[in-house]
């Protein structure tokens, strides 16, 4: 299974950028969120702060008002005409006659309460008896009921009847320096009193009443959640979390049994700055994305171009295996330029590596051919005379130079199976028999197992194990036939006759090179190849020759010997 190619360098490059751009962002909105909620609860809490202080004012200017209002209803002549009557008269008067009296009062009191609208209005007897009553919410001021105010440390009075508290204010009815009984107004602290209060301070309002909600602004499951938490003490730092919402609660003033707070909802309030907040960072968002990704890809690609140049000058360099030129410095950026240095000077490590590599191993090669060579006279430099032979009909053959070094050093060693035959038949003066000139044919198959042991002699195993079959199929180990043989093989089985018939042997002195190109001619296309013997004849003006038709190099020695077998000579 192929591996995934991993993402070019301005693909990471623009990735990077954008995710780091994504998380300060993240972060820049954050602390954006943080700060706006921070700046909120803050303006909020100062907001409610004030709402206090100006109602609490507020309040004591009612509380006032209300005492100068029902001082000067208090002086009403009617009114006090009313009351004394009564007052006189309720003993011997009968009950029919005394409740015409208490509607004259109530009439009376219905007159002040269309003027002032109060919550209640009631005159008491000098035992504090409820006479009579009116305003929206008379009747829970129940006729003979007395009621008893209570005041606070600040002078406020207030009652707490069973419906609720309500604030209170009274004056003594007097005639003629006689008091005759006491008028007093009520404003209930309820839902109408709440939403005055919200109107005011801007925020919403909740009243309190013996531990439950008497009157609120804001959602009654919202209003009882804060109701339940108060009940169990003042909020820590002005705010507290109902239904997993955030509010601050601030008490406005305490009545007795009733307390008055403002509540406003930190999350609604932080709404609207939070979306502003979030539209801001969005806009620039939007464009530290696009900026970021035009600057990393500007980035990445001024970084990758030089970097892919190098880089494709070091596949370029790595394909074609020619590390005779270093590769250029970029000039672009330090770093880049020490690693060019850097591989130019491992290169050349290599190359010098290399060159000694092949030296000991083309020196390796040259040992083992002389020292095949060495045991015998006649055929002392053969190896030598084959590669160079062999090496000229390639070039003639215009063969790459990868394939001439296989054919040289090849040659070297093509008949490096003899050393497997026993000096009695390889050194025999005379003609050999059938079964030591087989022996002789095993020498191919014997170099193709000494080949195949090393590695790094495997190119030339095909020149060692095939250098004797023939285009007819007549040759040996495997009677190949024409094309089926390697070229490089054909090439050094042409080299290897011409350099067997221009040598002396034991029992014939050496050919000349014309009686030898004839030889190879005769037989050309069967025994020979015949492009390679034709490539041989082009290469021979090139080649310098002894009288004798051997290479001038070897001048003095002596090739290995042929035998005629059947009208045939080994090689």
């Amino acid at each position: 299974m192929n591996r995934p190619l991993p993402p070019r360098f301005v693909a990471r490059t623009t990735i990077a950028t954008l995710v780091m751009v994504a998380l300060v962002l993240t972060a820049v909105f954050v602390s954006v969120a943080i700060n706006v909620r921070e700046r909120v609860r803050s303006s909020v809490t100062d907001k409610l702060d004030a709402g206090q202080r100006m109602l609490f004012a507020l309040e004591q200017r009612r509380a006032r008002e209300m005492a100068v209002q029902v001082a000067m209803l208090a002086e009403n002549p009617t009114l006090k005409a009313a009351l004394d009557t009564y007052q006189s008269e309720r003993d011997p008067a009968g009950a029919a006659l005394r409740r015409e009296m208490l509607a004259t009062i109530e009439r009376e009191l219905d007159k002040l309460a269309d003027r002032i609208d109060p919550d209640v209005v009631a005159v008491t007897d000098q035992a504090g008896r409820v006479l009579a009553a009116a305003g929206r919410r008379a009747v829970e001021w129940p006729l003979n009921n007395v009621v008893r105010p209570t005041v606070d440390d600040e002078g406020n009075a207030y009652v707490a009847m069973t419906s609720g508290v309500f604030q209170f204010a009274s004056a003594p009815v007097a005639l003629q320096e006689n008091w005759i009984g006491t008028l007093q107004v009520a404003k209930a602290l309820d839902a109408r009193y709440a939403q005055e209060l919200s109107s005011l301070s801007g925020a919403a309002t909740l009243v309190i009443s013996n531990q439950s909600v008497s009157a609120a602004t804001i959602d009654p499951a919202i209003a009882e959640a804060i109701s339940k938490q108060l009940r169990l003490g003042p909020p820590a730092g002005l705010t507290l979390t109902a239904n997993r919402v955030e509010y601050a609660v601030k008490l406005l003033f305490q009545r007795g049994d009733a307390a008055v707070y403002a509540v406003d909802s930190i999350g609604a309030s932080t709404r609207v700055p939070m979306q502003q907040a979030l539209r801001a960072v969005l806009f620039i968002a939007v464009g530290s994305f696009i900026c970021a990704a035009i600057g990393s890809v500007w980035i990445a690609r001024t970084v990758s171009r030089p970097i892919h140049k190098l880089s494709a000058a070091l596949s370029e360099m790595t394909s074609s295996r020619n590390f005779d030129h270093p590769v250029p410095l970029t000039g672009v950026t330090r770093e880049l330029d020490q690693l060019t240095d850097a591989f130019n000077s491992m290169m050349r490590s290599v190359v010098r590596a290399e060159a000694e590599t092949e030296s000991a191993y083309v020196g390796a090669i040259r040992a083992l051919a002389l020292a095949l060579d060495a045991r015998d006279p006649y055929t002392a430099g053969h190896s030598e005379r084959v590669s160079a032979l062999s090496v000229a009909v390639g070039r003639q053959m215009r063969l790459p130079d990868d394939q001439l070094e296989v054919l040289r050093l090849g040659a070297l060693l093509h008949d490096i199976g003899k050393i497997g035959i026993s000096d009695a038949v390889l050194r025999k003066p005379g003609p050999l028999t059938q079964e030591e000139f087989e022996m002789i044919q095993e020498h191919p198959a014997v170099g193709g197992r000494i080949l195949r042991s090393v590695s790094f002699l495997a190119p030339h195993l095909p020149i060692v194990e095939l250098h004797h079959e023939r285009p007819d199929g007549q040759g040996y180990p495997f009677r190949l036939r024409a094309d089926e043989i390697p070229i490089l093989a054909r090439i050094v089985h042409v080299a290897d006759a011409f350099d067997a018939i221009t040598s002396a042997r034991a029992y014939r002195p050496a050919r000349g090179s014309a009686d030898a190109l004839r030889e190879l001619w005769k037989h050309a296309g069967t025994q020979f190849d015949a492009e390679a013997v034709h490539a041989l004849a082009a290469a021979m003006p090139s080649i310098e020759l002894t009288e004798h038709g051997r290479l001038a190099d070897d001048a003095g020695q002596t090739a290995s010997r042929l035998a005629l077998v059947g009208g045939g000579e080994r090689t």
